[in-house]
């Protein structure tokens, strides 16, 4: 990913990528705090307050599935309000088409949806835009997530983290599940995005317009929501489970929760543990 070049709009110009969580074994759980249809009322009106700032405002909204993702909206493709309605019909065949492909697979619980795919996706749409023309508005990424952390896609959503750095494009998150996601924590803390779990599911409407609806320029003199705390936690590449201590490989960083003789994904030859070779000289050494 480039850096965002100079040639940008007014301050308070916007491309807002809303990233939606659309896996129906969360919202058929109860771990959702409240209904899709009602969730997806709020953020259409989020969306259409957004456009109403500044006629230059632009929104994309991206589809996250259990296995897939796809762009359902774009406000630089036509008029608001019969977008709207094509917005509802392909989201509609959206998830019927990611419930067909998910017959196929088991998923425990309430599966984890493919954040890292719809990450990808939003990243790729704002380098389009930079390279479509001499000017465009400040991108920024807002993850509207509910299911649980993937932690096979560790590394695919670090990755589009780094890149969203990079690029310099904040991501925020507005987390609607039950717990919190340590992927967005980290993602909204590396690239200087808000994150956010809303105490009052039913008035998510409130939540956005006030915290997620101001422009960049705008942020620097509001009182926005800070994280108590970040869990910083990685995945381990051998198990995809999250750990607190691990083995780093020194070539490409791969972690790894126990002991290996050779790096999974570089083929690195590791030694052996150093801390119990320097226990044992510390007890030779002993009086």
């Amino acid at each position: 990913m480039t850096p965002v070049s100079s040639k940008q709009y007014a301050d308070d110009v916007s491309l807002l990528m809303v990233l939606i969580d659309t896996n129906p074994l969360f919202w058929s759980s109860t771990a959702a705090p409240l209904s899709f249809s009602k969730f997806l009322s709020q953020v259409l009106s989020f969306v259409n307050s957004v456009l109403l700032l500044n006629q230059l405002n632009q929104v994309m909204v991206i589809a996250t599935g259990l296995n897939s993702c796809d762009y359902i909206y774009d406000s630089s493709s036509g008029p608001t309000t019969p977008m709207f309605e094509t917005l509802l019909q392909k989201l509609e065949d959206f998830v019927a088409k990611d419930e067909e492909l998910n017959k196929d697979d088991s998923v425990d619980g309430i599966g984890s949806s493919l954040l890292s795919g719809s990450l990808s996706m939003a990243l790729c749409y704002i380098q389009r835009v930079f390279r479509s023309g001499s000017l465009h508005p400040h991108p920024r990424i807002l993850c509207m997530h509910g299911s649980q952390d993937g932690s096979g896609q560790y590394v695919a959503i670090m990755n589009s983290i780094f890149s969203a750095q990079r690029s310099m494009v904040p991501i925020d998150s507005c987390v609607i599940g039950s717990q919190h996601s340590a992927f967005l924590q980290q993602a909204s803390y590396i690239t200087g995005g808000v994150y956010l779990k809303p105490q009052q599911p039913d008035g998510l409407f409130q939540y956005l317009t006030t915290v997620f609806a101001t422009d960049l320029h705008s942020r620097s003199y509001l009182h926005l929501p800070k994280p108590v705390g970040v869990d910083f936690r990685a995945s381990c590449f051998c198990h995809k489970n999250t750990i607190d201590m691990g083995y780093i490989c020194s070539v490409c960083l791969s972690i790894f929760c126990k002991h290996h003789k050779k790096c999974s994904t570089c083929g690195s030859a590791f030694g052996q543990p150093q801390t119990n070779v320097s226990t044992t000289d510390q007890k030779k050494k002993a009086p």
